[in-house]
């Protein structure tokens, strides 16, 4: 019998679109491209839909944006059935809520689990990408779509000594799906980003020790979370269409009260009262009670100073809670933090907090971890909480092979370029979604993911309706928005801070800063001017044209 074997010149499939991801970007792009009769083939490393809330099941896990707000807008239908149970959700209804909607669309049969695509190769004579994975699918694609998500890559520590620990390790981003008991257990947690702040609170209640290892102290913002109230959520279902189209042109695509006056206009009684009020409100509004917040130092500060004032009253010990007060970046310029109770765990008498900036961490040993000075802190597990490689991760750990026959992990060595976060100059007939350059992880990332599919749509169903099948940003285009990103960056306060958004937590990482910060509504408006001119920027093409040109 032959072999049968699919080889680069003999794929098993071809299809209009092969899409990287079944997260909410992954899902959306399946359904508007099924509707449209598209084929489209979806390749998702996990063993189901959700994305990041499929692997960040850590303790505490829940989203900083209201749930009212992180969901579907396309579909009234889908907005009007579910019902969220708390004001910010947790983890597990947000991966149940993207399982019923998987359901509700019928998603699964065009969905190939467990398998992670590992190369893309473009064809120049057949503009067509030939997508690898590694189960052995050999796919032929006229477009790749990579909806790999911005946090989804974790970041291990290179600390040495790790593998020598003889207990349990974990990372936030890899947990368990059984969950972890750490009852009557001795733990550390190496890192306070985002997903320590929401772990340590429930990793105390349950251990009997928790030793807590700090380099950088970040600023949180209590979440004031609660059981949804019925008159909210009839507020929203009632007027849901006219509130999420405000929410489209706010900087970060969630609507909420906007104080447009500056903080140094007013008083300083009327400050701390602004800031009072949205320290009790909750969430990450705080970061909008004025307007320069993001872009004058002298006002920053009064906030950041009003939130350092806060920990001091809140954590009893006046050294830990020095510790726990940042001091070496401006408020909100490091993703600021929503927490419940994160400050007042350090007030029990089972957690300990070490500050690593001081005394940094040696080596990882067999009973604990060991710092510099020779103290070691003795544990039965430990958890990484230690980030992502944000961004590109996902991007650059896939062998993409453009058209030049460089991989985009090579291009982007010095930091990535994209033109609007959509297209890489060199990469023709593949989009990203929500990737570096695009408003992305400063926004609402559902309203991101939602304008990024339909501009990418739109655009899939231009080229179609004309015979076009090659498109490309140009050199020229990516450069202008690369100015353009870096431009408006440096007008704030941003890259003060060694951030993620810098790509400062990976260590060799170049320090660009990845997202766009112009706002949501800006870039959307940017974004439809570059289609409505013929996707300006973009250099379209039919086969047979670029076939006599040669």
């Amino acid at each position: 019998m032959p072999d049968m074997t699919p080889t680069p010149q003999q794929p098993a499939a071809t299809v209009d679109a092969v899409i990287v991801g079944a997260g909410f970007a992954g899902m959306y792009l399946l359904h508007r491209l099924r509707a449209l009769g598209m084929t489209t083939r979806v390749f998702e490393q996990a063993a189901g839909v959700g994305g990041t809330w499929y692997w960040n099941r850590y303790p505490g896990a829940r989203c900083d944006v209201e749930s009212m707000q992180y969901s579907y807008g396309f579909s009234d239908a889908i907005q009007q059935e579910w019902q969220w149970s708390e004001r910010f959700s947790a983890q597990p209804e947000i991966l149940a809520y993207a399982n019923w909607v998987a359901d509700r669309l019928d998603l699964r049969r065009d969905i190939t689990f467990g398998t992670a695509v590992t190369a893309a190769d473009w064809d120049e004579a057949a503009h067509r990408w030939m997508v690898r994975t590694d189960g052995g699918d050999v796919v032929a694609a006229r477009h790749l779509i990579m909806a790999t998500g911005c946090l989804s890559t974790a970041k291990l520590p290179e600390i040495p000594g790790i593998e020598s620990f003889r207990g349990a390790t974990y990372h936030t981003g890899y947990w368990p799906h059984e969950g972890v008991d750490f009852a009557g257990r001795a733990v550390a947690v190496i890192g306070t980003g985002s997903s320590a702040i929401q772990a340590i609170p429930v990793i105390a209640e349950q251990a009997k020790h928790l030793t807590v290892f700090q380099r950088t102290p970040n600023f949180s913002i209590p979440s004031r979370n609660m059981p949804m109230d019925a008159e909210y959520e009839g507020l929203w279902k009632s007027d849901y269409p006219a509130r999420r189209a405000v929410a489209r042109t706010m900087r970060t695509g969630i609507l909420y009260g906007l104080n447009d006056v500056s903080a140094l206009e007013v008083s300083e009684a009327e400050r701390l009262a602004e800031y009072e009020r949205r320290w009790e409100a909750g969430g990450t509004a705080f970061m909008a009670a004025f307007n320069d917040l993001i872009t004058s130092p002298e006002a920053n500060h009064t906030a950041a100073e009003f939130v350092r004032n806060k920990i001091r009253g809140i954590v009893k010990d006046p050294k830990v809670a020095e510790i726990l007060a940042p001091k070496d970046h401006p408020i909100g310029t490091k993703r600021i933090c929503v927490d419940t109770a994160y400050y007042e765990t350090y007030n029990r008498p089972n957690v300990t907090l070490v500050d690593v900036r001081r005394n940094a961490i040696a080596a990882i040993t067999e009973a604990g971890v060991r710092l510099a000075d020779g103290t070691e802190h003795a544990v039965d597990d430990i958890v990484f909480a230690t980030g992502f490689d944000a961004m590109t991760g996902a991007l650059t750990r896939v062998a993409i092979r453009g058209a030049a026959g460089q991989t985009l992990a090579e291009k982007w060595e010095a930091g990535p370029r994209t033109y609007l976060g959509l297209g890489t100059a060199g990469f023709p007939n593949m989009f990203m979604i929500t990737g570096p350059g695009s408003p992305s992880v400063l926004s609402n990332m559902i309203v991101s993911i939602e304008q990024h599919v339909d501009w990418v749509v739109d655009c899939l169903v231009h080229l179609r309706d004309r015979g076009l099948t090659r498109i490309e940003a140009t050199g020229e285009a990516e450069d202008g928005w690369v100015a353009h990103n870096n431009e408006v960056a440096d007008r704030t306060l941003y890259p003060r801070a060694a951030s993620w958004y810098m790509g400062a937590n990976v260590p060799g990482k170049p320090r660009v800063f990845m997202p766009y910060i112009g706002g949501v509504g800006t870039y959307r408006q940017l974004c439809d001017e570059v289609a409505q001119k013929g996707y300006e920027g973009f250099r379209l093409e039919r086969a047979e044209a670029r076939a006599a040109a040669e």
